[in-house]
């Protein structure tokens, strides 16, 4: 058995590459590091809980199950990692240039696209910024949800890229996205250079984290997590999978910003304060 098992979510094929490519860059380091991949957070979360696993590349939703499960159950998990790009992110709330709205809460009476169900930065945490607005959201709004990758936490951007299409083509009449996402969307044409604005933006949040879990062996997660911080962009073996992971290097992991989405999820009756899902309709 290795030193260390890590679960990571199948999103993507590239995920295999992404893992198996440090896993190499890890043993030939010194450290026995192996990696089983998920279909669903769910899953992955029960699991390192369970101690079938050391660690856990976890989306922001699933470390906040994680951190409200293991502490039902008495225990800790920490968030020990994440990439650079994971840090002060934030999702825009997006009208048609031409329209009339200028506010949020301009929108009663109307239709907001969102990502899937369980994607904190294109559902949960916009549509809190709305229901802060005043805005009755399912009475007042219709929130119409694009549930593509349903298990995925939103890291399929199917559900948010269908969401800005409807946008574009008037079907619903804002839609819910990161910032990153809005520029990416204008790149690839999915949405028109210029023919968009935003009316309301979510505060900062930090996205993904490695979250080690009671199993994790603390000498061997110290050396993890000091091999991670040392992999360097210059590396030649290490920049093809950091550019496929999203990241130019790994930093600490930190849970501050994890606070808007802990409330957006309970607003939502995602989780319940024992991590068990609770979400009407939500199967990963």
């Amino acid at each position: 058995m290795p030193a260390l098992l890590l679960g990571a979510v199948a999103y993507d094929p590239k995920v295999v590459t992404i893992w198996e490519g440090f896993r190499a860059w890890l043993r030939e380091a010194g450290l026995d590091l192996d990696f089983v991949l998920y279909s669903n957070y769910e899953r992955q979360v029960d699991d390192l809980l369970d101690g079938r696993l050391g660690l856990a590349w976890n989306s922001p939703l699933a470390w906040v199950r994680a951190r409200r499960a293991a502490a039902a159950r008495g225990m800790q998990v920490s968030a020990v990692a994440m990439r650079d790009t994971d840090r002060d992110l934030t999702s825009a709330v997006v009208v048609r240039r031409d329209s009339a709205f200028q506010r949020p809460v301009d929108l009663r009476g109307h239709v907001v696209g969102t990502g899937a169900i369980d994607s904190p930065q294109a559902t949960l945490l916009p549509l809190s910024v709305l229901r802060a607005a005043g805005l009755n959201l399912g009475e007042g709004v219709e929130v119409r949800r694009f549930d593509i990758g349903v298990g995925l936490h939103g890291d399929h951007i199917g559900g948010e890229r269908q969401a800005a299409a409807a946008l574009r083509d008037g079907d619903v009449d804002a839609a819910c996205m990161t910032d990153a996402n809005l520029l990416l969307f204008g790149r690839e044409g999915t949405l028109a250079g210029n023919s968009v604005r935003v009316i309301s933006q979510t505060a900062v949040y930090d996205h993904c984290n490695m979250t080690a879990g009671p199993a994790a062996e603390p000498a061997e997660l110290q050396r993890f997590v000091e091999l991670l911080l040392a992999m360097s962009y210059a590396d030649p073996q290490v920049r093809p999978l950091l550019d496929l992971e999203g990241l130019t290097r790994w930093l600490p992991g930190r849970t501050d910003r994890y606070v808007a989405l802990e409330a957006a999820v309970d607003e939502a009756a995602f989780y319940d304060e024992k991590g068990e899902v609770i979400a009407a309709g939500y199967r990963p």
